[in-house]
């Protein structure tokens, strides 16, 4: 399971003090794109082949300005030509499950402008890390 922190930003925060519903879909996203890193990805734009396919998130609570988040991403299906990636945000200092997501990712071969075949190197990773609920 790969996890990283986030400290939520004042900006990310609505008129009634807690974070913006938009904002949770921020902080999944920055998950995928570290979780891509550590399977040996590069954040190079003319080299990326991934695309998001669909995206969800449940807020079960609140959250608030300055509080530590702390973001888990694990792998929990894997297709052919897509993955399923599986998020909970839990609040770092009280331990508050915040928040659950899921992406499905397509791989994508953009000079051709299809989906390709997951290929074995990141299906390796993606087994590694793959938890089946």
């Amino acid at each position: 399971m790969h996890e990283m922190q986030v400290t939520v930003r004042f900006c990310e925060t609505d008129a009634l003090g807690h974070i913006n519903n938009t904002s949770y879909f921020i902080y999944l996203e920055e998950a995928r794109v570290k979780y891509f890193e550590t399977l040996g990805y590069t954040m190079d734009v003319k080299k990326w082949c991934f695309i998001l396919a669909s995206t969800k998130c449940d807020f079960l609570s609140q959250g608030y300005f300055n509080q530590i988040l702390t973001v888990k991403t694990w792998v929990s299906r894997i297709g052919s030509k897509s993955f399923q990636l599986d998020h909970e945000i839990v609040c770092t200092q009280t331990g508050n499950l915040i928040a659950r997501g899921s992406a499905v990712i397509v791989f994508f071969d953009f000079a051709n402008q299809e989906s390709a075949v997951i290929p074995d190197f990141l299906r390796e990773g993606l087994n590694q890390n793959l938890i089946e609920t």
